[in-house]
């Protein structure tokens, strides 16, 4: 006998015991429900249906018949066939909610995997292992951001690095791009979307890339002592860089990642985007909200560690760029990265032979030299001088130069 009937068993027992004593005038009706579990009502009625009937009579009459809300056989051949030929690759989550929004499903998502696991369609998920307590999360958003890369086939044949930044305290995505490497300046332009977008933030949390920190040992401790590009800009701007030293402690931004890889190539095939630039469009414009309005959580505290950025002396982009010093030449030129940057004539100084001057790199790949505080001249990635005052990449310039500057607004496409 399997448990559902054993407890039928007992209760019809139970029942007729209790039945018997009110006959007997042992107890009042309403004692009797209350020994049962039952309001007065539903003993009356069995007891109504026991005299009538017998033990037959309380039996349970929902067994074995349909269920007014079962799903027909075309309702679940359907759900099936969506999933097989335009759903494929998608969680079951991710699915559901497709169903939803886009197909007006009104099953849940327990019936939903269900159904794909009677069909064969998904396999029943491990149990989960032992309980680990997860970090408290901030309790204000800009106390601490997360940023990190993933390296994944976004669209088909072709992986991509994705560039997340993303708040501790609510989960808030605020900057999302590709590029076909992590590296320095994909950092800068992430960072200084966020500072324009919120403000200054307290800190940033991140992994132990080359690029945020200089390891000297594999897995070894960051040296403070000699900071990169990004460790310097951060520590210019007030922010400070946390290393973190275990994939468990950065739990919080592997989940994040897990989540984007699960739904954002298929979004993107659904969509038919193949291209970098086209992918990064629909990232701001459509996936990037979608995703804050459906996975961002309240913070612990009402307010905001954001600080408007104000500016000053320095531009935020002359921050966050390439910093290199070099002497000038006696022929007032300098060397960077194999081309010859010629500063031009200065109304202050006859020239700047021999003086150490500082050369901004930035994301879009055009220079800048600075003496001191003051700029000097402005150059485009090919090392042509530019009006001063004037952009730093000409209209006119090819898209094999231009190519780069796209990836400073989060829309990147490919050099020739």
């Amino acid at each position: 006998m399997d448990k559902g009937n054993l407890l039928r068993e007992i209760r019809k027992m139970r029942f007729e015991e209790l039945y018997e004593r009110r006959l007997g005038g042992k107890l009042t009706t309403l004692e009797a429900a209350d020994i049962l579990g039952v309001d007065q009502r539903t003993f009356r009625r069995w007891s109504r249906r026991y005299e009538e009937e017998g033990a037959e009579g309380l039996a349970d009459r929902r067994i074995g018949m349909a269920s007014h809300r079962r799903a027909s056989i075309d309702e679940v051949l359907e759900m099936l066939n969506l999933f097989e030929t335009h759903y494929f690759d998608f969680n079951v989550k991710h699915f559901h909610q497709k169903l939803k929004t886009v197909h007006g499903s009104t099953r849940s998502y327990t019936w939903t995997k269900n159904r794909l696991q009677a069909a064969g369609k998904i396999a029943k998920g491990k149990s989960s292992g032992t309980h680990r307590r997860k970090r408290p999360r901030k309790p204000l958003p800009g106390m601490m951001l997360h940023q990190d890369g993933s390296t994944h086939e976004w669209v088909p044949g072709v992986k991509w690095d994705l560039i997340i930044t993303f708040d501790d305290a609510n989960s808030e995505l605020y900057s999302a791009f590709f590029v076909e490497q992590e590296g320095t300046m994909s950092t800068f332009i992430a960072i200084e979307e966020v500072i324009k977008a919120k403000g200054l933030f307290c800190s940033l949390y991140t992994d132990r890339g080359s690029h945020y920190w200089l390891t000297r040992e594999v897995d070894g401790k960051v040296d403070k002592m000699c900071p990169t590009q990004v460790n310097r800009a951060l520590k210019q701007l007030g922010i400070e860089l946390i290393p973190a030293y275990s994939p468990e402690a950065r739990g919080r931004c592997e989940r994040q990642f897990g989540t984007l890889q699960s739904r954002w190539p298929q979004e993107l095939r659904l969509e038919g985007i193949t291209e970098m630039y086209s992918a990064n469009r629909y990232l701001k414009d459509i996936l990037i909200p979608r995703f804050n309005k459906e996975f961002t959580v309240k913070a612990e505290a009402d307010g905001s560690a954001f600080v408007p950025w104000i500016g000053g002396n320095e531009t935020l982009s002359d921050i966050l760029c390439v910093h290199e010093d070099r002497i000038v030449g006696k022929d007032n030129t300098i060397r960077f990265d194999n081309k010859s940057l010629q500063i031009p004539a200065d109304k202050y100084r006859y020239h700047y032979v021999k003086a150490t001057v500082r050369v901004h790199e930035y994301p879009d790949a055009s220079l800048a030299v600075f003496h001191g505080p003051r700029c000097l001249a402005r150059y485009n990635a090919r090392g042509e001088l530019l009006a001063m005052g004037a952009d730093r990449l000409p209209a006119n310039a090819p898209d094999t130069v231009v190519a780069s500057s796209n990836l400073h607004q989060g829309l990147v496409v490919s050099s020739a």
